[in-house]
């Protein structure tokens, strides 16, 4: 399979398939994220998701996939510390935010800084059409948190704080898009880079979720908790592994604006499982969002 996608990189098939794998993942890391802000703690789901993941991925690491080359293992050292601290912003905001206000900052700052990253990086030039559907985009997208943030019953005190947080892993998202698109460009066979990441990845949030757990008075069965986290770990392997290979057969900033399109999905998430009211006004915002993305992918 691996010589498969190699020999899809730099054509229209290969352009085809980036663009589907991106909208996939669009959609899977909105049910990552409700996964993660559900009914457990943000930590102790993120602690479960990616235990099970990493525990997943071991065996294709050390015993399937080719051996990691030389140079990739300071790449990946760097994965795993950017993917660290990003993690840690995110269960910071989560925390602090209801979903539907944070979410929206975080996937809206991401595209755009992704978007220079990548010209500063892989010298990816957007048309004129393509920077309008990128304005497009977030006006639907920081509108969207905009409306959550008037009309919705939301923990005000505390929300300033979540809104900063949510804007600075915004920036890691684009940081770890931009970083992980050199990481899987950077060996012969992707699929090493992918099972190597997800491995190394899952070793921090179980250590800090386990001691959050001996902490609490209340404590949750952890049954149920690491129920979600194999369904979570599975929906992590589809959604960042999908834009990862996205980023290597196509270019990495039109797969960033596409994958942005989650904050839809979110949305619809938010509204049918964490019943979050959703109006006409945000349904217009959520069709401004898809619209940016369509221009993005028409305009080039």
């Amino acid at each position: 399979m691996s010589g498969w996608l190699i020999s899809l990189e730099g054509t229209e098939a290969g352009h085809v398939l980036a663009l589907w794998l991106a909208v996939i993942a669009a959609f899977l890391h909105a049910v990552f994220g409700a996964l993660q802000k559900g009914r457990h703690d943000p930590w102790l789901s993120r602690g479960a998701i990616d235990f099970s993941y990493g525990a997943m991925a071991a065996p294709f690491a050390f015993f399937v996939v080719p051996w990691p080359e030389p140079h990739l293992w300071p790449i990946l050292a760097g994965a795993f510390v950017i993917h660290s601290v990003y993690k840690l912003l995110q269960a910071m905001a989560y925390s602090r935010g209801a979903y539907t206000v944070v979410y929206p900052v975080v996937r809206g700052t991401g595209p755009l800084f992704a978007v220079i990253g990548a010209y500063l990086i892989f010298g990816e030039v957007f048309t004129p059409v393509q920077w309008l559907g990128v304005a497009v985009l977030l006006c639907g997208i920081f509108g969207l948190a905009v409306y959550n943030l008037i009309f919705l019953d939301v923990d005000r005190e505390r929300l300033p704080v979540a809104m900063g947080l949510a804007v600075v892993t915004g920036g890691f998202v684009a940081f770890y898009t931009t970083y992980d698109a050199y990481g899987i460009r950077a060996t012969a066979d992707p699929f090493t880079f992918l099972a190597w990441f997800f491995f190394i990845d899952g070793l921090v949030m179980p250590v800090l979720a386990a001691l959050r757990w001996r902490s609490m008075i209340h404590r949750p069965a952890l049954g149920p908790l690491m129920g979600r986290g194999v369904v979570g770990g599975l929906v992590a392997f589809a959604s960042f592994g999908s834009i990862m290979v996205a980023t290597r057969l196509d270019k990495v900033g039109e797969a960033a604006v596409l994958r942005e399109t989650s904050t839809v999905f979110a949305a619809l998430i938010g509204w049918v499982v964490l019943k979050e009211t959703v109006g006409p006004r945000r349904l217009l915002l959520m069709a401004l969002i898809a619209a940016g993305a369509v221009i993005v992918e028409l305009g080039g």
